[in-house]
C-alpha cells in the first residue's frame, strides 16, 4: 500500500467506527471539505463535521458496522475510493424518532482526495432515502 492508501484506510476505520474528528483529524487537513448529494447530510461541508456526525449516528445504531467491498487508489488523481455496506439497528439513543428496532443495510462509497499526504476533501455517495426508510425514519 502507498502512503495515501494507508492514510485512507486509517481514516476510514476511525470514521466508520464512530471515533469522531479527534481520531480522524491526524489523517486530514484541518479544513478538509466534505460533500454529498444526500439529504440527511447535504448541509455538512467539512470533514470534521461529518466525522462527528458519524460518531453521533453510532449512538443510535449501536451495532453499526461495515463490510468493505472495495478499496482502491488512483495515484494520477491523488484519490482513494472506498466502497462498503453499512449495517446498523436503531436500538440506541433516540434519533429523529424513538428507537425503532429496525435495521438498515446500505451501500455507500467514499471518494477521498489527497494533498500533501492528507485528505483534503471527501465526497460520500449514498442513497440516504433508502437507509432512512429501512430504519423507519422516513
Amino acid at each position: 500500500m502507498t502512503g495515501n492508501l494507508d492514510t485512507a484506510r486509517a481514516f476510514f476505520e476511525a470514521c466508520e467506527t464512530g471515533q469522531g474528528w479527534g481520531a480522524c483529524q491526524p489523517y486530514c487537513h484541518p479544513d478538509a471539505g466534505f460533500s454529498a448529494q444526500s439529504g440527511a447530510i447535504a448541509e455538512i461541508t467539512t470533514l470534521a463535521a461529518y466525522a462527528d456526525w458519524m460518531q453521533g449516528l453510532l449512538t443510535m445504531l449501536t451495532d453499526g458496522s461495515y463490510d468493505l467491498t472495495a478499496f482502491a487508489e488512483d495515484p494520477e488523481r491523488a484519490t482513494v475510493a472506498a466502497c462498503a455496506v453499512f449495517t446498523g439497528t436503531h436500538n440506541g439513543a433516540d434519533g429523529p424518532v424513538a428507537a425503532t428496532g429496525l435495521q438498515a443495510r446500505s451501500d455507500y462509497a467514499y471518494v477521498m482526495k489527497f494533498k500533501d499526504g492528507k485528505i483534503s476533501h471527501m465526497t460520500k455517495i449514498w442513497n440516504d432515502g433508502w437507509a432512512l426508510k429501512q430504519l423507519g425514519w422516513a
